[in-house]
């Protein structure tokens, strides 16, 4: 069984979709997910429908409100858009969700084209987040994308073309063999495609990673510390000159145009998660579902509970989890709602541990509100580790 019905109102909840599917595996990906198979799709999209079902009943008699629908992977635009269609219709019979939701889909370039991008704006998407990564084809072809920095371009103009407007691109810094010079290009590539939203995500090779042997193998470097620290400020820099605002470590955005639906992780807000490998928190309780596609899907077709590791949280944890990804938001922790909702004074508890970071830099206080300075952003899991 999930975790039993709220037994409070709080803010709207968050709705994840996990889709695991891709056409091809990318050599530094540590995500859940599996290469597409056509009839492993259709019987899980069948298992996310009841899924979400079953959780939306759990409720009782009035619908949860909902305001974001999240589709994340895996490639969910590998879905077709009847079936996009199909599971947010699911979401609105079983959640209250709201009229200005926004339904994001995140999408690969080589996945879409104008008239497919306009069947899934039909569907109810609203937000697109393409995986982009670079606009420098060498890079691409290191991280075994299946994409060209051409392919990139063009998707992003077809999704103009299909009616979006509310447009994000997903860029990586500090890859093999990219120098700085190398990465800001990417970074006014971008630019010149005038995107809602960007995220800037710094390259983390995960042990196990077929990157990590692809590097050994051709003595691939990856730029100096240093350089990296350039990348993030100078990007954000011209970021800032185009008129994005950084509102979170790794995002910047148009005004307005945040994505909702992550701001729910930063802010301690819930979110239920469906699919394989999905993470959910409500209630101070936290779950996730079975990886396995296959199982999760069987797991479903046999009315039996997809949820593992089900777990209440303790009142520090969720204070802790709340003050740390709090402080990821450009605006920082308000100690004044902290107190409220946990009861605790958040400097007179770790001042003394972060006073050396406000010394130098790195840490900004402003009445009871607690932030981090933009270079003390490259020391984040430093002053974060405070916390937990």
């Amino acid at each position: 069984m999930h975790p039993a019905p709220r037994t409070q109102h709080s803010a709207p909840l968050g709705l994840y979709i996990h889709i695991p599917f891709c056409s091809a595996i990318c050599n530094y990906c540590n995500f859940n997910r599996g290469l597409f198979d056509a009839d492993l799709k259709t019987r899980y999209v069948d298992a996310l429908v009841t899924e979400i079902g079953r959780v939306g009943r759990a409720g009782g008699a009035g619908r949860e409100e909902a305001d974001t629908i999240f589709f994340g992977g895996g490639t969910p635009s590998l879905l077709e858009p009847d079936e996009i269609a199909r599971i947010i219709a699911t979401c609105d019979a079983s959640f209250d969700v709201a009229a200005d939701r926004e339904v994001t889909l995140e999408a690969n370039p080589e996945t879409v084209t104008e008239a497919r991008l306009a069947a899934f704006r039909r569907a109810g998407v609203n937000r697109l987040s393409f995986g982009v990564q670079s606009f420098k084809d060498e890079e691409l072809r290191r991280l075994s994308r299946l994409h060209s920095a051409g392919r990139a371009r063009d998707a992003a103009g077809e999704a103009r073309a299909a009616g979006f407007e509310n447009v994000s691109l997903d860029l990586m810094m500090w890859l093999p063999e990219q120098r700085v010079a190398d990465w800001l290009a990417s970074v006014d590539a971008a630019i010149a495609l005038a995107p809602d939203h960007l995220s800037l995500y710094l390259l983390e090779i995960y042990p196990n990673a077929p990157l990590k042997d692809d590097m050994a193998r051709a003595r691939w470097s990856q730029a100096p510390d240093a350089d990296a620290a350039a990348m993030y400020l100078e990007s954000l820099d011209r970021l800032d000159a185009a008129g994005y605002e950084q509102y979170e470590i790794s995002n910047v955005a148009r005004p307005g145009r945040r994505s909702r639906h992550n701001l729910k992780y930063w802010t301690d807000g819930e979110w239920l998660g469906f699919g394989c490998g999905a993470h959910s928190t409500r209630d101070g309780v936290r779950w996730k579902n079975v990886a396995s596609t296959e199982d999760y899907a069987d797991r479903i077709a046999r009315g039996e509970s997809t949820a593992v590791d089900a777990r209440r949280l303790g009142p520090d944890e969720r204070l802790g989890d709340a003050l740390f990804t709090g402080l990821r938001l450009v605006d920082g922790i308000d100690g004044d709602a902290i107190q409220r909702r946990y009861g605790v004074d958040v400097w007179r508890r770790f001042g003394p541990d972060l006073e050396r970071f406000l010394e130098a830099g790195c840490l900004r206080r402003e009445g009871a509100r607690l932030g981090l300075t933009r270079r003390g952003m490259l020391l984040a899991n430093e002053v974060m580790s405070v916390f937990v």
